[in-house]
């Protein structure tokens, strides 16, 4: 009798072993090569699937190939085949639609207007925001970038009252305030190099304090210096295929990076704390902004278990994250085309001289007519946007087109591809020209979903208005006080890391220019 049992549990045993192998199998080789036919009768192609790793090994090589020397010539917005050499490389092979394979997951590249605006607006409804590796998660946070479903419209109906013009408009002293001091720091005379992507760091890093806490910059300066650490963990997953339950091993890198998270997490949870001790005693009413984190305790007071501590911490590290390296790397990029373009950079300051004078700080209403600046910062978005691509995943099978998409393929929208199309742009798609922006973004280009910096649709970024504002305030501000240019020592080398950053670095030539005299008082127009 025993020996029966014994034999029919090894019997047991090897058919779970067997049928787990073939599932196994059917995920890591079978389901790719189906889909691989599938895909191929609608005409859509690309790189073979290779077992297990898909197309990541020679992504990753195209990009350090280009990597390794930085762009010729050195003024050449030509960015995307550094940028985005993957997709550069293929696209010449086969067409700007086609597969590829991140790990056993099909990635289908979409960069037709005319299909991104289904993917995000008239059938939304079946694809989600993609997924992405948990250690790139882990320094975003759960917060809006990555939550989905009721959860995701919850929180976007608690915060959204943050990021409204007339809320953010109440910072612009605060943050006046902070770019007049950086650059009340610039010798009197002489000209002197400053490196702005670190610089901008301090403007931005109060700016979302400041939104987020409601407190001075000291109050989240700690949490920004770890997660500048705990990105280098994060891009560096960001390049490899996901493997799953490898993160739970104690490696160097990650018994790092979970020390580094529990920082985090152990200095956000005492900021609430504090908020939330202190919050008895702030006035309701009056002329304040509306912080993040107050309006998620007020949300919590009211509706107990809605939004937990564990849920705040988690909305100001995607905040912390997401809003200082957009808007660092926005106003980095938008000074380096300044630089590189002194005919812009003295439009742009005639008129903001003229607009507010030479030392005040510009008003709410001021920085509304400062036209000049907002088709440089378009045209910035344009050429260099922070996020280069996008990714949604088909929850359902779905068409598209004329193309049939099932479920739990991966839509990538190459964002910087789309803003490099010359059949949208024109045939001078690569040249720095802000004028192409006078009428309108909707009618910059062929199709008004040819410039989506922000996204677009329900999950378009909620903190853009933030980031807008505080790039053309700091910018007026630099404009006002100083002139700018090129540092011998600038290498021009745009990459991905994460973000699009400049790989060497920005370092800027600043000459402090002398006070004129204003035409009008900034102060007189409230």
């Amino acid at each position: 009798m025993g020996d029966a049992v014994t034999w029919f549990l090894s019997l047991v045993s090897s058919g779970l072993c067997m049928f787990m192998v073939l599932k196994l199998l059917d995920y890591l080789w079978w389901r790719p090569k189906r889909l691989e036919h599938h895909f191929a009768s609608q005409g859509i192609r690309g790189p073979p699937y290779r077992f297990f790793v898909g197309c990541v090994k020679e992504m990753v090589g195209l990009m350090l190939e280009v990597s390794s020397t930085p762009m010729v010539p050195q003024t050449s917005h030509d960015i995307l085949p550094r940028v985005l050499s993957f997709y550069h490389h293929w696209r010449k092979i086969y067409g700007p639609t086609f597969l590829l394979w991140f790990g056993p997951t099909a990635r289908i590249t979409i960069a037709d207007p005319d299909l991104i605006r289904e993917i995000f607006l008239t059938r939304a409804e079946f694809f989600d925001r993609y997924e992405s590796h948990p250690l790139v998660r882990q320094l975003e946070g759960e917060g809006l970038v990555n939550l989905r479903g009721q959860k995701w419209a919850q929180h976007r109906k608690i915060l959204s009252p943050t990021f409204h013009m007339e809320n953010i408009k109440l910072l612009i002293p605060l943050i006046g305030k902070t770019v007049q001091g950086m650059l009340e720091k610039l010798p009197a005379s002489g000209e002197v190099e400053i490196e702005v992507s670190e610089w901008f760091q301090e403007v931005t890093e109060y700016a979302i304090t400041r939104t987020a806490l409601g407190r001075s910059y000291d109050d989240g300066k700690d949490v920004f210096q770890l997660q500048t650490k705990q990105m280098v963990f994060a891009a560096e997953a960001f390049r490899k295929v996901f493997i799953p339950g490898y993160r739970f091993l104690p490696t160097k890198k990650n018994t790092m990076s979970w020390k580094l998270d529990k920082e985090i997490r152990r200095g956000l949870t005492a900021l609430i704390r504090r908020r939330k001790e202190s919050s008895n005693d702030e006035k309701p009413g009056g002329r304040h902004e509306k912080d993040l984190l107050r309006l998620m305790i007020n949300a919590s007071a009211s509706s107990p278990g809605g939004i937990t501590t564990g849920d705040m911490v988690e909305e100001c590290k995607t905040f912390f994250f997401a809003g200082k390296q957009t808007t660092s790397n926005l106003l980095t990029w938008a000074t380096v085309l300044l630089a590189m373009h002194p005919e812009w950079q003295e439009r742009a300051r005639a008129e903001v001289l003229q607009v507010c004078g030479s030392r005040d700080i510009p008003t709410r209403d001021h920085l509304a007519e400062l036209k000049t600046l907002g088709l440089i910062l378009n045209e910035t978005l344009r050429l260099y946007p922070p996020a280069v691509a996008t990714i949604r995943r088909a929850k359902a099978d779905v068409e598209i087109g004329d193309y049939r998409i099932p479920r739990g393929t991966d839509l990538l929208i190459p964002i910087i591809a789309v803003h490099h199309d010359e059949r949208l742009w024109g045939p001078d798609v690569a040249r720095f020209d802000p004028g192409r922006f006078a009428e309108g973004v909707s009618r910059a280009a062929l199709r008004p979903t040819a410039f989506i910096p922000f996204g677009l649709g329900g999950r378009t970024c909620v903190g853009q208005n933030l980031a807008l504002l505080v790039a053309r305030l700091t910018l007026a501000i630099i404009l006002q006080r100083s002139s700018f240019r090129l540092s011998p020592a600038y290498v021009h080398a745009p990459t991905v890391l994460m973000l699009l950053y400049p790989q060497y670095g920005a370092p800027i030539l600043f000459r402090t220019l002398p006070s004129q005299p204003s035409p009008q008082s900034c102060h007189n127009i409230s």
